[in-house]
Parts: C-alpha cells; structure tokens; sequence
C-alpha cells in the first residue's frame, strides 16, 4: 500500500516543459533536431540505454546495447551547448584490443554539440516559428582527420549540422500541439541520417478536475521522421522538469530509455 501511495505522489507530480534529445543530450524531439530550446541557465545531464539499432556504425559498436552520458548547459536564451560520450566494448577488428577486453566496455566515443537560436517564435507574426541552427559532433576524429572529413575511416560517427524550425498551436483546455521540420547534413556514409526530416509531439492541458486529467497533463507523445525511419516515443518528467525520463521504439520496434536531471542556475 505505501508503494502505491508513494507511486501515486509522483504522479501527480509529473508535470512536462521543454524535452531532451536523449541520444545526443540535446534539446530535440527523438533522434530529429527542433528549434525547442532549454529554459536560460538550466544545466542538465543524465544517461540513456541505446538500442544497437538507433548507432550509426555496427562495425564500431556492434549489435549490443550501450549507454551514454552527457553534459549540456543552455548559457543564454539562445546558446546550448553539451558533451556527449557513448560507451563502446572492446571487439575483434576494432583497434588493438586484447582478447579479455573483448565484449567489456573499454572506450568511448566524444562529441562535442552547439545549437544557436536565430529567430524567436512569434518575432514578427503570430505564425512565424522558431528558427535555431546547430551541430553535432562537428569536429573530433579519432586519426589525423575529424568529423567532418569525408574520408570514412575517421569516426566522426555523431556528425551532422542541421537547421530546425518549430511552431506551437494551443488548444485551450485540451493541450500544445508542436510541429517540427528540419534538415540534417553530414558527408558520412556511416551517419546514416541526411535530408529533411519531419516531427510533431502534443502535451495535454486538460483541467485538473480529475484523477485521470492530472495523469495525462503529463504526457508529452513523439513521432518523428528522421530522414531515414519513423520513431516514436515520449516522456515524463518529475517535480516541474527537474527529472525527465524518455522512452522510445526506433522504427517503431526497438526500444531505447533515458534518464536525465535539470537544475536552474537562474
């Protein structure tokens, strides 16, 4: 009985804001970039399991689930930047491993992100959406090379720049329906999202004169056109956005989970 009181606390607590591109530890929908952006100083960071289906290089990382963790600050209403590293075991062919370190986790993949607002929603008309640039991944590489080179030895493996727009339609007494378009570039044949892509996520708003009202108030559901697959996906978060926990089926079959937390240095 406390437990189920003590589940039912929370929530009723469960309350959602913006939301976190979890593979990247990144404002976004589900693998999509949005022109969404954190709330000014918030810091968050967190970790995700990663389905091997949702990496760009099965060579590199192979057919198992990983992790990753990951830094991000939003410093200005306009300016998010983040540090991203997805854990990777040791296997036959990659680098020199030794035969014990194979099927352990023994390195890491860096990357570095950035994400500048460029034009604010609503700015000049009511229907003019939000406009933010970005990148991910833009400059490291394992050799003499880096992210961006289009030689295919250097990893890189994160890499795309992108530009988002967004655009918010409310329904009073019902919920948000936000709209997303993007386009995603990198010169990597490993990095296998490029071209447009295309997204929508809806929060509720119902009146809290029930239960039931209370629970969906908190959901926020994702669907998302990557470029290459459809995902969807969706996420709760704790006591006002301070923790966030996402789910997701890539192609709408294999599951991913993160968890991540958020503190405001405002």
């Amino acid at each position: 009985m406390r437990k189920f009181l003590f589940l039912l606390f929370l929530i009723l607590f469960f309350k959602i804001d913006v939301y976190g591109q979890f593979a990247y530890g990144t404002t976004g929908l589900l693998h999509m970039p949005t022109a969404e952006m954190q709330k000014d100083k918030t810091f968050m960071f967190g970790g995700s399991v990663l389905n091997p289906e949702t990496l760009p290089s099965k060579e590199w990382w192979g057919n198992y689930y990983t992790f990753n963790y990951y830094l991000n600050i939003t410093i200005f209403p306009w300016l998010e930047v983040g540090y991203n590293c997805v854990l990777v075991k040791g296997k036959p062919g990659i680098y020199h491993w030794p035969e014990q370190t194979y099927g352990k986790f023994v390195n890491q993949d860096r990357s570095f992100h950035g994400r500048l607002r460029v034009w604010k929603e609503g700015w000049w008309k009511d229907w003019t959406p939000q406009i933010v640039i970005g990148a991910n991944d833009p400059t490291t590489g394992s050799w003499e090379g880096g992210s961006s080179s289009d030689d295919q030895r250097y990893n890189g493996f994160f890499c795309r720049y992108y530009v988002a727009l967004t655009k918010h339609i409310e329904f009073a007494d019902y919920g948000t329906l936000g709209g997303h378009a993007a386009y995603v570039y990198n010169r990597k044949e490993i990095n296998h999202l490029n071209g447009p892509a295309l997204g929508a996520n809806y929060r509720f708003c119902l009146p809290e004169i029930s239960f039931l009202n209370k629970i969906l108030n908190g959901v926020n559901l994702m669907i998302e056109y990557d470029s290459k697959q459809v995902n969807i996906g969706g996420c709760y978060s704790f006591w006002k956005d301070r923790i966030n926990i996402y789910g997701e089926l890539y192609k709408c079959i294999h599951p991913s989970v993160g968890l991540n937390f958020k503190i405001c240095l405002k």
